[in-house]
């Protein structure tokens, strides 16, 4: 079910500004870097989730260029946020998030593994391949490196701030990209399911 009307009409909302002096230093964060499959129901703070996702691809110059480097900085990774509230598309531009579709749509990520549910949120990597022109073999290779390192900046960015977890392929593709009224020039990749370890 394509929800257009609803993401023409909802407005941006802005997010923190970063705590970019914030987390572990960078070696003591990828010495803790894990992969977690166990959330608890504690849910991320508006920091939070404004500190994940500008590390994973925010805005850090002036000329535009993103904290996650892509190829020929076609910047063709859009990151979707999926929450108990509805799914909203990071802009790493103006760092805030523009609301696509209201309800809960985690199941699509999770597609059968019941723990992704259990974390609060998941981001999901979803490649806008028309920014290649050409969409032959090398692109849609160079689109998944692009969208690992998104996923390892999310990754490496929970171990610095104390948050979990796991990067992930599987997904219900082709019904998130109906949801988000994405064409089939788009290409959902990978998604990282975001929370706190359960102890």
């Amino acid at each position: 079910m394509c929800l257009m009307g609803f993401s023409l009409m909802a407005e941006e909302n802005l997010l923190p500004t970063p705590d970019k002096a914030g987390g572990k230093p960078v070696m003591e964060a990828l010495s803790q870097r894990k992969s977690v499959r166990n959330f608890s129901a504690q849910e991320l703070t508006e920091q939070q989730l404004s500190d994940i996702l500008w590390a994973a691809m925010g805005q850090n110059r002036a000329d535009g260029k993103l904290t996650a480097p892509s190829c020929r900085n076609f910047q063709e990774i859009r990151l979707f946020v999926f929450d108990k509230n509805g799914v909203s598309q990071y802009l790493p531009a103006t760092h805030t998030l523009k609301p696509v579709a209201k309800g809960d749509y985690r199941n699509l990520v999770a597609a059968g593994q019941d723990f992704v549910n259990a974390a609060p949120v998941s981001l999901v990597m979803i490649a806008d391949m028309t920014k290649f022109g050409n969409v032959d073999e090398r692109a849609k290779m160079m689109a998944a490196v692009d969208a690992g390192i998104v996923s390892e900046n999310i990754s490496v960015a929970c171990a610095g701030l104390g948050m979990a977890t796991v990067p992930r392929a599987t997904m219900q593709s082709d019904e998130i990209l109906k949801l988000l009224c994405l064409t089939a020039n788009h290409i959902a990749i990978l998604n990282n399911p975001v929370g706190f370890e359960a102890k």
